[in-house]
């Protein structure tokens, strides 16, 4: 067999401490569909287009987010095809957002936000 298995997709899993709120951030704030699993309900597959993040509660978590930690880096980072109606629906619906659209040195038009626990996303539009 000469053909190397693919990898179909991946997500994330964010940490969230309140468990319902962090769902309805999701679902109303960044327009994803939520798959609730557990009784009572405490792990989520949240998914919009081809991007999937996972909610897993965890009430009593101290685990800092990785900007905390590793100088401003994100814990999510979502390539997008048009990251300037995104960010206008995501100020719209009344996300958190964290850093404004503009341009990075590294060729993309970008924006960020925070969810609940402080997790930074970024969106970002490859500009090449």
């Amino acid at each position: 067999m000469s053909d190397k298995a693919k990898m179909l997709g991946t997500a994330c899993v964010l940490l969230v401490r309140d468990f319902e709120k962090s769902v309805d951030y999701w679902k109303s704030c960044l327009g994803f569909t939520a798959h609730i699993w557990g009784e009572p309900p405490n792990f989520a597959i949240m998914e919009r287009d081809n991007i999937r993040v996972m909610l897993s509660h965890a009430p009593d978590h101290t685990n800092k987010p990785n900007w905390e930690v590793g100088g401003g880096i994100w814990n999510s980072y979502f390539w997008v095809d048009d990251v300037q109606s995104i960010y206008q629906e995501f100020i719209a619906n009344g996300a958190k957002i964290d850093y404004t659209l503009h341009e990075k040195p590294y060729g993309v038009l970008e924006f960020g936000i925070q969810d609940l626990d402080g997790h930074d996303i970024a969106f970002g539009q490859d500009l090449n």
